[in-house]
């Protein structure tokens, strides 16, 4: 299955270490070559004679070893592969990768490299939940970063919890997925994300709380997946995926314009957070205040993009996702919203203070469909999207027939 395929393989230092060479092992049965690297807290665990001995090549440690250099040099050896795994990924690595960090030969290769990167982290449980390391893997995935696990269980150091090397079995099958064509290769998705900024004056605007993570972890998803993501966002907090056409709006009216240029497309999926209203009239000037009081804003209605995509009969997606971010009777509200704008499914939330979830690392969603309900529980964005991208390619799997149909 991965015949002809190069991995770089990065050791991190930590007693998990030792399945790298299973690692090895199964990825050399399944036809890959391998490439090791191993860290100076690598060999600690490890020794570099096992590794070349499994690996079938030589061990690459130094960063300023001449000989090596001078044959192929490390920028070469970051970019001639066509994975790069780091198994065990410690929370070091992590955080050099996270704040690009460069001081030896692994940090390098991975902070030089084209290549797409998977990490199977593992470190002590508490090193793993901390804030710092949170921080850092979100940065990594918002980076274009795969991750696979790390697991539950006990550890060597005695405690138990998240922390463990995801098995060898387990990494086979996320390279494998990395490297695969994906099941929605050849689909076309839009993805709009992020809040929208409409004007008042050339100095304030009308905004809302969204950071676009929940969008941007959706792209990213379709995208790892195979698809071609057309990424549609505005001013959010978070950097937009990588491998995706980006395309920046301000406005309500910038997203819908955008939107209608991307169809047609397999898919829609309409994350962002829309303002429903803007200013009539914004001022070309800072408004000031006068002897009058304040100034009065008239408001109209910004377009309904998710309305208006799901009723068009020409161009209409396969599937058009809506979200609808609730602070009460969520079920109720959303259910309605499906039916009001035609759409296939919605993705409800509640999005009331106390929850924390606008803008924040987690969400909790209801999908509403022609079927019924799904209760999701909390969870880490980026796996509400990857989820939510494997219920879509579900859905967008061509019927055996190969006459085009609507999924509900």
């Amino acid at each position: 299955m991965l015949s002809g395929k190069h991995i770089l393989l990065i050791i991190g230092g930590g007693i998990a270490a030792y399945k790298s060479l299973e690692l090895i092992r199964r990825l050399q049965d399944q036809g890959a070559r391998v490439t090791p690297v191993l860290t100076r807290a690598g060999e600690e665990f490890v020794t570099p004679l096992s590794v070349s001995a499994l690996a079938g090549n030589a061990v690459h440690r130094d960063l300023f070893d001449l000989t090596a250099e001078a044959e192929m040099g490390h920028i070469q050896l970051s970019r001639s592969a066509d994975l790069l795994v780091v198994a065990p990924a410690t929370a070091d690595l992590m955080a050099k990768m996270a704040q690009g960090h460069a001081n030896d030969l692994a940090s390098t290769l991975l902070l030089a490299t084209d290549t797409p990167i998977l990490l199977a982290p593992a470190m002590n449980v508490r090193m793993w939940e901390h804030p710092a390391t949170q921080r850092n893997l979100t940065q990594l995935r918002n980076d274009g970063v795969s991750v696979v696990g790390p697991n539950e269980g006990g550890m060597a150091c005695g405690e138990y919890g998240a922390g463990r090397l995801a098995e060898p079995e387990e990494i086979i099958a996320a390279i494998t997925t990395r490297l695969a064509a994906g099941p929605l290769a050849g689909k076309r998705i839009i993805v709009t994300s992020g809040p929208t900024h409409e004007p008042i004056d050339p100095v304030r605007y009308i905004a809302n709380r969204s950071s676009g993570a929940q969008g941007t972890a959706v792209a990213r998803a379709l995208r790892a997946l195979g698809a071609e993501v057309v990424f549609i966002t505005g001013p959010a907090t978070v950097r937009p995926p990588e491998g995706v056409q980006v395309v920046p709006v301000e406005t309500a009216s910038d997203m819908h314009a955008a939107v209608q240029a991307a169809l047609p497309a397999d898919a829609a999926v309409f994350a962002a957070a829309v303002a429903d209203w803007r200013v009539a009239s914004a001022s070309d000037r800072k408004l000031k205040k006068t002897k009058d009081g304040m100034p009065r804003l008239a408001f109209e209605e910004n377009p309904d993009i998710l309305r208006e995509v799901a009723s068009q009969t020409q161009d209409r997606p396969d599937l058009v996702v809506g979200f609808a971010a609730e602070t009460n009777d969520v079920v109720e509200h959303a259910t309605a919203k499906r039916l009001r704008k035609g759409c296939d499914w919605i993705v409800a939330n509640d999005v009331s203070p106390a929850t924390g979830i606008m803008g924040g690392a987690e969400n909790a969603v209801i999908l509403i469909t022609a079927e019924g309900e799904e209760h999701w529980p909390r969870m880490p964005k980026d796996q509400v999207a990857q989820r939510l991208a494997e219920k879509i390619a579900a859905t967008l799997t061509p019927p055996v027939s190969g006459d085009k149909i609507r999924k509900n």
